[in-house]
């Protein structure tokens, strides 16, 4: 499927852009040649690591892609509503309608800057969103406990060492009381990938660093990467629960395993049995990489569901595209029955298409407070 978009995204640029422009045949298949070198950026990660999901070029050149390949799609999008416009003035004034040169060479820019603006933000260090959560029924002795969200970090090399020592460093000067990490830590093998996610070793949290699988921990060695996690003192809360206790109040932190888990083999996801033996009455917040089961959470008595693996769609205005593979939630806070779900648009994203238009990356600073009913969603 992925193939067949990239070929009709290539045919209309060939046809409606590049082949319409005032220039010689050969400067036109000399743009087409680079049209369809850039559209094919994941084969050519295939061929760098084995996989379309790990480029290992160097960072610059994998930056440069992303740049080229968003330039691209933007333009796609960009010559669909100038032809669509078109044909709307075709059918007022009764007969074709064409578009000069220079509004082609005009979306041409606009697609190449919105693009090396959109990879800009997608590689920056995200800054921090604060973001407060009314539950009802949290013991007093929580009101104020903080968590630290990451998700989506996709360690890689797009998003190496210093990028991941820097995450860590602002992480750690927040101070809060328990770090999640929602899933999708990297993008590589763990011999590929060991220097540049080391540093997550550093993180520290009061109560601990818990972390659950993404879908990409299943595309590069579940076992081996949870293995690892743990090796960096990362506690897995995969398919389990843990109880805080405070003063004699009780928060209990769960977490399930990635839905890639149904077609790999692996734990069947099963939230019942996960939350079996919770005190009953204590507030559960519930870590789960993808948020398309958030309302058999809020069936199950979750409080509050923290998850990632859209990336907030991306881009502003197309970010409904990913909305139907997800349950409807893509970006930030939703009221799903009674719970709470916050889809963090990511620490980073997945290095394939590192652009970002409108969702805007975070360090996500999760504070739970006290309130009834009508104050859920403050």
């Amino acid at each position: 499927m992925p193939q067949l978009i990239f070929g009709l995204t290539s045919l209309l640029i060939l046809a409606r852009f590049i082949w319409p422009l005032d220039w010689p045949l050969p400067a036109k298949i000399v743009a087409a040649l680079l049209v369809l070198v850039a559209l094919q950026f994941h084969r050519w990660n295939r061929w760098s690591s084995g996989s379309e999901f790990s480029p290992e070029f160097p960072r610059p050149v994998v930056a440069l892609f992303n740049w080229a390949f968003g330039a691209i799609v933007l333009l796609a999008l960009l010559q669909l509503a100038l032809d669509a416009s078109l044909l709307v003035a075709a059918l007022i004034h009764g007969g074709f309608v064409g578009a000069p040169d220079g509004v082609r060479y005009a979306l041409a820019a606009l697609a190449a800057v919105a693009a090396a603006i959109g990879v800009h933000q997608a590689m920056r260090i995200p800054p921090l969103k604060d973001v407060e959560v009314g539950i009802s029924g949290l013991p007093r002795q929580f009101d104020g406990y903080t968590i630290l969200q990451l998700t989506d970090l996709h360690i890689s090399r797009l998003f190496p060492a210093p990028w991941a020592r820097e995450v860590v460093a602002r992480s750690n000067k927040l101070g809060v009381d328990l770090i999640a990490i929602t899933g999708d830590l990297i993008d590589g093998t763990v011999d590929a990938r060991r220097k540049d996610i080391a540093s997550l070793q550093d993180l520290v949290a009061a109560d601990g660093v818990y972390v659950i699988s993404g879908n990409h921990e299943y595309i590069f060695g579940y076992d081996a990467w949870m293995a690892h996690y743990e090796a960096l003192g990362l506690r897995s809360l995969e398919n389990r629960h843990i109880v805080l206790e405070r003063g004699g109040g009780r928060l209990v932190i769960a977490g399930l395993t990635d839905r890639a888990s149904r077609h790999r083999g692996h734990s069947v996801r099963d939230l019942a049995a996960v939350l079996d033996g919770a005190p009953k009455g204590a507030p559960v917040v519930l870590l789960d990489h993808q948020p398309s089961d958030a309302r058999n959470a809020a069936r199950l008595g979750v409080a509050l569901q923290l998850s990632g693996h859209t990336h907030g769609g991306l881009i502003r205005g197309i970010d409904r595209l990913a909305a139907p593979a997800n349950a409807g939630f893509v970006s930030g806070r939703y009221d799903v029955d009674g719970m709470t779900l916050y889809v963090n648009n990511g620490t980073a994203l997945w290095p394939g298409f590192a652009l970002r238009l409108g969702r805007p990356s975070e360090l996500t600073r999760i504070t739970l407070r006290v309130a009834d009913d009508g104050m859920k969603l403050a």
